[in-house]
């Protein structure tokens, strides 16, 4: 790759990573090569997440003897399936129409018996599309706690504690419902560390979480708990089945995509384009605005060495923000707005983030992308970058710059994607 690039090609080229990505982590084919013989019974498909409808059309062209089927995507997801049905329901806050198919998923696992198997396709999105809360709590209470988890700073991880806690399905308790049928699960890790308790809430597997670590998630973030909740976490009700559970006996478990598969496809793609690579790492979590500090550092350590050649510098990971301000700019658009302040328009630097999904947090794009001149330009339009960051409003910065990058629904979801790129020459 020649050192001098034009300002158009460096933009092109870390959006044609975050591509590679991408296309690595969509469910082809050789999905049903997880898939374990299952000789007579009953077939059943159940799922939920971003790329449940593109699973399910990859298993029906594979698995003939489908009995029946139900699968949850958020709106915008669906995919034509013929004997597995696709339903498009609320994401991130659960609506009624996941709790409706949540209800009918259960009904689908339990009528299962001995002999019969359960095949579960499980992606990002999963835990706020398969919402069928405890007896004792409402959908409304539930989603109340769900739009505090998530403006909070919590983990996926800590929100994921909380919400099996609280539910007839997670922690395990559908396949405890398909019980004694065999349940085979396919998932697309969209979780650090690519954990199948945590992955969708972990429907399908036993839980080493306890109602105690969703109370002190609860207090840890100062949440006030309606009194319903409160008193359902005081109750052994609340308490899911532990992974050496004799109902859960039965269950088999593949990661079929995961954040560093995705991110091994790009930087195999970028060591073509003639990029040297640092790669921090599939599972960077943390405040967006934090990270983006870090990040910062470390990259301008990297440019304090001889840089003779382009390099780049990846990770992925799922960032968080606190929500503070009016905005609704995303964590990979907050995480690049906190860089490029961080970096203050240092030359040959460019940079990308984006959720794999196509959807950063509760905006209608992927994430963005900054350049050398990014607070130039901006400022030059009479734009105060800092304001639009303590505003949490990364979004309506990158838009009005038109620095978005917009792809809609990609039906799969692997966490962030994040590329920092020196090119020097870059305009």
């Amino acid at each position: 790759m020649p050192h001098t690039l034009s300002y158009l090609n460096a933009r092109q080229q870390l959006r044609s990573l975050f591509d590679a990505a991408v296309a690595r982590a969509y469910p082809g084919d050789d999905l049903v090569s997880h898939l374990p013989a299952i000789d007579g019974g009953r077939i059943i498909v159940v799922g939920a997440g971003k790329a449940g409808a593109a699973m399910a059309q990859v298993v029906e062209r594979s698995v003939e003897r489908i009995t029946a089927g139900l699968v949850l995507v958020p709106y915008g997801h669906s995919k034509p399936c013929s004997r597995i049905e696709i339903v498009e329901a609320g994401h991130p806050v659960p609506d009624t129409f996941g709790y409706e198919g949540a209800k009918k998923i259960l009904a689908l696992a339990t009528s299962l018996g001995e002999g019969d198997s359960l095949i579960c396709l499980l992606s990002g999105g999963g835990s706020a599309l398969l919402n069928l809360p405890l007896e004792g709590i409402t959908l409304d209470e539930k989603r109340a706690i769900t739009r505090e988890l998530l403006i909070s700073g919590a983990t996926i991880h800590e929100i994921n504690t909380v919400r099996k806690h609280l539910s007839r399905v997670k922690g395990g308790r559908l396949a405890q419902a398909a019980f004694p049928a065999r349940t085979i699960t396919l998932a697309i890790s969209d979780v650090p560390g690519d954990d199948p308790s945590t992955i969708a809430s972990g429907p399908t597997v036993g839980d080493r979480t306890t109602r105690a670590d969703a109370i002190e998630i609860l207090r840890k973030y100062h949440l006030e708990l309606p009194p319903a909740i409160d008193t359902l976490l005081a109750s052994e009700h609340s308490e899911s089945p532990h992974p050496d559970d004799a109902s859960l006996s039965r269950t088999e478990y593949s990661v079929t995509a995961t954040p560093a598969d995705a991110l091994r496809a790009a930087a195999s793609l970028a060591q073509q384009q003639g990029f040297r690579i640092t790669e921090l790492g599939d599972d960077v979590e943390g405040l967006a605005q934090d990270i983006a500090a870090e990040h910062a550092r470390r990259f301008q350590d990297l440019q304090h060495k001889p840089t003779p050649s382009p390099f780049l510098m990846l990770s992925g990971g799922e960032l968080t923000v606190r929500v503070n301000g009016k905005g609704r700019g995303g964590p990979n658009q907050e995480y690049l707005l906190a860089l490029a302040i961080a970096l203050d328009g240092r030359r040959d630097t460019f940079a990308i983030a984006c959720d794999t999904d196509g959807i950063d947090g509760a905006s209608a794009s992927a994430g963005a992308l900054i350049t050398p001149d990014t607070l130039a330009r901006a400022r030059s339009l009479g734009m105060h970058p800092q304001d639009y960051l303590s505003d949490n409003n990364a979004g309506a910065f990158f838009e009005r710059l038109g620095d978005l990058v917009t792809t809609g629904p990609t039906c799969t979801n692997v966490n962030d994607f994040r590329a920092i790129a020196y090119i020097p020459g870059g305009d």
